[in-house]
Order: structure tokens, then sequence, then C-alpha cells
């Protein structure tokens, strides 16, 4: 499900945007930051501060996630279901890559939220229909961030 490109875009650029439904029934979005990839199946965030996120997934488990590389101008979009785990009762494997990958961060971690993949996509910017190569957009992106 998770390609190797999609793998490397979303290590690379590992902030996603997560999309979860409030009760209202209205969309709510919320950047995180420590994810990571169990397998091709599957990938988890760390929960720091996240109650609104959390109890939207408790009501109801729908979840996507964009990754965007904002230089070569590609996103992976995953849609799945989400599991929350207590950080207690995680297996020690998944309390210890969390603690490896995010040494600083992962004391304040309560939970883990564990996305099943039900679909993946990789999505390229319309530049590349226009005949775009992925080092031409890197560079006129690159310039633009030098810039700021």
């Amino acid at each position: 499900m998770l390609t190797e490109e999609m793998q490397t875009l979303i290590r690379n650029f590992s902030a996603g945007s997560v999309a979860t439904v409030n009760s209202d029934g209205t969309p709510s979005v919320s950047p995180k930051a420590t994810f990571v990839i169990i397998d091709t199946r599957r990938l988890a965030f760390g929960n720091v501060r996240s109650p609104s996120t959390l109890a939207n997934l408790r009501a109801n488990p729908a979840i996507e996630i964009c990754f965007t590389d904002v230089l070569s101008r590609k996103a992976v979009r995953v849609t799945g279901t989400a599991t929350t785990i207590i950080k207690g009762d995680a297996a020690p494997d998944m309390r210890t890559r969390f603690d490896a990958d995010f040494a600083e961060t992962a004391p304040y971690m309560s939970a883990y939220v564990v996305t099943d993949v039900s679909a993946a996509e990789l999505i390229l910017s319309p530049g590349y229909d226009r005949g775009r190569t992925e080092d031409e957009l890197k560079a006129t992106f690159l310039k633009r961030l030098n810039a700021l």
C-alpha cells in the first residue's frame, strides 16, 4: 500500500496534516510531526497535545493524513482507520521506536495513534503535467523559500 516512494516522502517530510471529523460533522485538520512508518499498511503518530483529534477519533475512527514535499511538489494522501493506544499499553517495540525517532518529544507522548491504511495515493503538482521535471520544480521552490 505505502510504496517506497511514498515512504521516503513521509520519512523526509514527516509533518502530516491529520483530518478527522468533529461531532457536528465538520472537518478538523491538525498538524502532527511525530509520525513513524510501522510497515506498508500501518503508520502511527505520537500524541503530545491533541485532545480534539483523539476525541474525534474515539467517536469516528476515520482518518486521512496528507504529507507534502513542498520542494518537489508531491504529496502522499493516506486514508484509513485509527486506533489509539495508551503509551503504557503499547508494545515495547513501538515505545522503543518512538523513543529512538523522537527522543526529545517521546517523554511527552501519552498515546500512539496507529492508522490501518485502506488507501494511499501519490499526488503530483500540475507542473508535472506541463513537462516540468522534479529537479526544475525543486530548484524553483527552493529559490522561493530561500528568498523568505
